[in-house]
Formats: C-alpha cells, sequence, structure tokens
C-alpha cells in the first residue's frame, strides 16, 4: 500500500541519517507512520441530516404502503391544464370561475389560504366559523398545505355537480352563491347549482351540433362545386374537340 511504501522510505532515509550522526534507528516512529490515520469524526450537523433522511425514508415508506392497500392518493402531474381535468365544465364556466378565484386571491399567490376562504364566504353571504373553514379546505385539499389551488377551487364546483356534497356544507354554500355570469351560464346567486348545470351542458351540447351542421353544410357546398368544376371541364372539352 502507498503508506506502508512510504513508511518504508522514511524508514530508509532515517536509518541512513542515524548512521552519518551516531542517532539510534527511529523504529518506533515508523511503526507509528505505517499506522492507520484515525478515522474522521462526522461533522456536527450529520446527526440532524441523518434524521431528515431517516424522516424522508420512512415517509416514502409509509406511501409505498398506502400504494399497496389502495389507500394513497394519486400525485398529479404540476401542469395543470382545468380544460382537460374538467371537460364537463365549459370554457366561459372556468373562465368566469377563474375571474372570481383571482377576485379573492388577495396575496397574488395562486392560492385561496384560510383568511382568503373566510373573507370570500363573509362576501358570499355565508360566514363560517374557523373550524368550518379549515373543514371545507380538508375536503378538496388534495396536496395537504392548508390552502386552496385553483384546481381544489375548481374540484368544488366538480363535486358540487356530481353531488358528493353534503347539502348543508360551506362548500355546497359556496358552489351554490358563487356569482356567476347569468347571460352567460345562468347561473347567480342562489340559484340551484345543478339546474346551472344542465343549462351548461345543453348550451354545450347544442353548440356542437351547430359546429358539426356548419361543417356538413360546408361539405355539400364544396362537392357542389367540384361536380359544377367538372361540368364546365366536360362541356370545355367537348367545344373543343
Amino acid at each position: 500500500m502507498a503508506s506502508e511504501e512510504l513508511a518504508r522510505k522514511l524508514q530508509r532515509r532515517l536509518r541512513a541519517a542515524g548512521a552519518q550522526g551516531g542517532c539510534p534507528e527511529p523504529a518506533p516512529l515508523a511503526a507509528a507512520a505505517a499506522a492507520p490515520e484515525p478515522e474522521p469524526e462526522p461533522p456536527a450537523g450529520a446527526p440532524a441530516a441523518s434524521a431528515d433522511a431517516d424522516a424522508e425514508l420512512s415517509a416514502q415508506l409509509s406511501r409505498r404502503l398506502d400504494i399497496t392497500e389502495g389507500a394513497a392518493r394519486p400525485r398529479r402531474c404540476k401542469v395543470f391544464n382545468p380544460y382537460t381535468e374538467f371537460p364537463e365544465f365549459s370554457r366561459r364556466l372556468i373562465k368566469d370561475l377563474e375571474r372570481q378565484f383571482k377576485q379573492y386571491d388577495a396575496g397574488r399567490d395562486g392560492f385561496i389560504d384560510l383568511m382568503e376562504l373566510k373573507l370570500m364566504m363573509e362576501k358570499l353571504g355565508a360566514p363560517q366559523t374557523h373550524l368550518g373553514l379549515k373543514s371545507m379546505i380538508k375536503e378538496v385539499d388534495e396536496d395537504f398545505d392548508g390552502k386552496l389551488s385553483f384546481r381544489e377551487f375548481l374540484l368544488i364546483f366538480h363535486k358540487a355537480a356530481a353531488g358528493e356534497l353534503q347539502e348543508e356544507s360551506g362548500l355546497m354554500a359556496l358552489a351554490k352563491l358563487s356569482e356567476i355570469d347569468v347571460a352567460l351560464e345562468g347561473v347567480k346567486g342562489a340559484k340551484n347549482f345543478f339546474e346551472a348545470k344542465v343549462h351548461a351542458l345543453a348550451c354545450a351540447s347544442k353548440f356542437e351540433a351547430e359546429l358539426k351542421a356548419e361543417q356538413e353544410e360546408r361539405k355539400q357546398e364544396e362537392e357542389k362545386r367540384r361536380i359544377r368544376q367538372a361540368a364546365f371541364r366536360e362541356l370545355k372539352a367537348t367545344f373543343s374537340t
């Protein structure tokens, strides 16, 4: 090994120096040089880092167990597209809900926290207790951060339309009292949310039917145009011969 080779070289040089100056052989020094160096002590922050690593490993094992038992909530992609994740909502409705979300996002951080939700419910005329507000957030808080993202805000209306909210719950009050432009969606104030949902779906179906009719009409016009052009070319060829 490199340390042993270094020790032998050092021993030879010391022997040569001892022969010239009459000094005794420093064998113990050579042995000390050959001895392995003591291991460095771990840094002061090592126990804390080890504790963090243990906590992270414990969280990973816990989630793995939840996945195995089917109790884990799916982790969502960071890129959120409301139009693909909530296809039952019209683009117009999503735009109106986004406008309302931003209206109550006083911190402009992309979330509605507990105090902002408290102010929102008071302005909607359905004030909630501190525990009630926490319960509202908890019911749709998928990432457990204690506040509402825009996706979680849309999830309130998704659950309301699917009948997954209790009639007396704070989230149902929020869904019913959220003001949406009545000229666009037929929802305002305390008007029944489910009737508005049916109306929105009916409007979307009517729009799709009109779009398909226009496309079919364009296809027919194009076919007629091709027939006229073919007849004209045939007539022109007849007179040319």
